[in-house]
């Protein structure tokens, strides 16, 4: 099969949301996104348990950090009672 498409891009997010639906969206694609790398570190441990995960370590609490920089952001569209506009795309392409 031939492959003549390089790159593609997903809307994955568009439009206006309450805060608590902000939140709850923002905050699940995070999650989702930390526990790949939980995953992703117990696969690297099972197969070599002198792996070094750093890495890993690091993404995941700098995503624990967004989370609750988010968290701060949106409670403040909260308290002034206004809406939150997401916009989410997601660029995927071929790397050689």
């Amino acid at each position: 099969m031939l492959m003549t498409q390089i790159a593609q891009d997903i809307d994955l997010i568009q439009g206006q949301f309450t805060a608590s639906e902000a939140r709850d969206l923002i905050s699940a694609l995070i999650n989702e996104k930390i526990n790949f790398h939980k995953v992703q570190r117990l696969g690297q441990f099972i197969h070599d348990d002198n792996s070094d995960d750093q890495e890993s370590r690091e993404r995941i609490l700098q995503l624990e950090k967004e989370k609750e920089t988010m968290k701060e952001f949106i409670a403040g569209a909260r308290t002034s009672g206004r809406k939150i506009k997401i916009t989410g795309n997601i660029q995927i392409s071929y790397e050689d």
